[in-house]
């Protein structure tokens, strides 16, 4: 019996986030440069986003790169832009067809004029899709997305349109860049590494977390399915206790 056999479609995530971590040393096992790795995980991705849509996911998002990223070497930053833009350029037609819509979260002010100029072509052109919403983290960071939020309803209590005793956890909510998001149910990283690496901070506070030692480009579809799995045999219970989630059943 496959993973896919085991999960019980009436269960399901209604939202998976996840950490794409080990193009690098993927590559590197294999003598080659990063770019090479960069290149190959964008298969991996196209499987991923293939099994959540065949799955009934609502909302896959993937961590394609933080605003830590930006100081890594120009070269790996200007080729991983480049394969985005091909990516976009290739993938587009398929999103429409599969009905899958395209939302970016992140400072895109960041990108250049030419990627923000292709990802907003490819969220307008996809954004009836209904079988899945694909959200990018792209120049993200959880800290940077915070501190966005706050800024903004500092402006808003200042202006008088909200006073501070009407500041509430739905209040930081909607002004996130994940407003109208559900959180993540399941949060997956590859790689083997055991951490959060600012990603979706306020957003993962009762996700569940899987973590499994296949770099990223050998992730596949019985891979994610065997997460979804995984994930179905945990109790979530949010501050309860397992008598009291029993007798809401």
């Amino acid at each position: 019996m496959t993973f896919k056999d085991q999960i019980n479609k009436s269960r399901l995530p209604e939202h998976v986030a996840v950490i794409m971590d080990g193009n690098g040393r993927w590559a590197r096992r294999r003598g080659q440069d990063r770019i090479f790795g960069h290149h190959r995980g964008v298969k991996a991705v196209r499987k991923v986003v293939e099994a959540a849509a065949e799955l009934g996911v609502k909302y896959l998002t993937l961590y394609a790169f933080s605003t830590e990223n930006w100081n890594r070497p120009d070269a790996e930053v200007s080729a991983l832009m480049d394969i985005m833009i091909e990516s976009l350029n290739n993938e587009t037609k398929t999103l429409v067809e599969k009905q899958i819509s395209l939302r970016v979260i992140g400072d895109l002010n960041r990108l250049s004029e030419n990627v923000r100029t292709r990802l907003h072509e490819t969220m307008r052109v996809t954004s009836e899709g209904k079988r899945l919403n694909l959200v990018v983290a792209l120049s993200y960071s959880s800290r940077w997305e915070i501190a966005e939020a706050c800024r903004q309803i500092a402006v808003e209590a200042r202006d008088g349109r909200i006073s501070t005793d009407q500041i509430t956890e739905d209040t930081v909510s909607n002004f996130l860049v994940t407003t109208g998001i559900p959180d993540p149910a399941l949060m997956i990283r590859t790689s083997g590494e055991k951490r959060i690496s600012n990603f979706l901070l306020w957003q993962l506070a009762y996700t569940e977390l899987y973590f499994t030692e296949k770099l990223w480009p050998d992730f596949g579809k019985e891979d994610f399915y065997k997460a979804v799995a995984d994930f179905q045999k945990r109790e979530r219970r949010y501050g309860k206790t397992s008598e009291q989630i029993a007798e809401n059943r």
